[in-house]
């Protein structure tokens, strides 16, 4: 049993039309190797300048517990200095990653470093978010709670990146009213024994490299595995798509209210059923299909 994950397509560069035409309209992810090359932080960008610029301020930090009912919305695990994280990063391998760091709001300097491209799509300036990583850590599968357009930009090093639309939902293991998957699934390697339903789910595949940009299209499940220390960021654009854009309201403002209700109704026992309920309802589809 294998996975089926195609490679992603690579261009060096690409012009608006062109991504327009063959990526965005038909909704197909893309990695674009040579466009950020005259960017200031195509040179400046790394571990050491993140440090110097930023190494006194306090970041959030998570890493891959499995969800407890007590914790919030994106609740970070731990807090650090900018500087101890980063030197952590560089002593050792380690499971915690920073999530959603909007460098706009804690060092607004690093705007002089990039600009915002031209693809054709209409990018939210007020959310350029930072995410960093040490060796192997990883971060679940999940899509994006608004169903956004994505530009990943990598800096520093390699991360592992494989990719599913939403079309591959009933054989991912997904959580009900969640953005996530089974927690103890290893997409890097996983178990089709015990998760078999992963067998018919097609994918899509990458190793994002420095000064590369991943194009992932709206609500793409993700799922993203540190090679080396390192760190990304993504600009975003709402989605085109109206049923998308209907799917990414329902998910902001009652998805996630009626979890955090059902967490406080009924603690662990609404997380354990969410767990359950991801294999019963995975392998009825499984069975189905086959």
């Amino acid at each position: 049993m294998t996975w089926n994950l195609q490679t992603i397509p690579r261009v060096k560069t690409i012009t608006k039309a062109d991504f327009i035409k063959h990526y965005f309209k038909p909704q197909k992810p893309v990695v674009i190797e040579q466009f950020i090359q005259d960017w200031p932080a195509y040179s400046k960008w790394n571990l050491d300048y993140m440090n110097q610029v930023a190494g006194n301020i306090t970041v959030p930090l998570y890493d891959d517990r499995p969800v407890d009912y007590k914790d919030g919305f994106n609740e970070p695990h731990a807090k650090m200095k900018m500087s101890e994280y980063i030197n952590l990063l560089k002593r050792e391998p380690t499971k915690y990653r920073i999530f959603l760091w909007n460098i706009l709001k804690e060092v607004p300097e690093l705007q002089d470093d990039f600009s915002y491209p031209d693809f054709g799509l209409k990018l939210m300036k007020g959310l350029p978010m930072l995410f960093f990583g040490g060796k192997d850590s990883h971060t679940f599968m999940h899509y994006d709670i608004d169903f956004a357009n994505i530009f990943h930009f990598h800096f520093q090093g390699e991360k592992e990146i494989i990719l599913f639309n939403q079309k591959q939902n009933n054989y991912l293991y997904k959580i009900p009213h969640a953005l996530i998957t089974r927690e103890d699934i290893d997409f890097s390697n996983p178990d089709f024994t015990k998760w078999p339903a992963l067998q018919n789910a097609n994918g899509h595949k990458t190793n994002l490299k420095h000064g590369e940009i991943l194009y992932m299209p709206e609500g793409y499940w993700h799922y993203m595995k540190y090679k080396t220390p390192g760190f990304s960021m993504s600009l975003r654009a709402i989605p085109r798509n109206p049923k998308n854009l209907s799917k990414a309201i329902y998910n902001v403002f009652i998805m996630r209210n009626y979890d955090n209700l059902m967490r406080k109704l009924k603690g662990q026992k609404w997380i354990d059923w969410k767990n359950q309920q991801a294999i019963l309802r995975t392998n009825k589809s499984f069975e189905k299909s086959n």
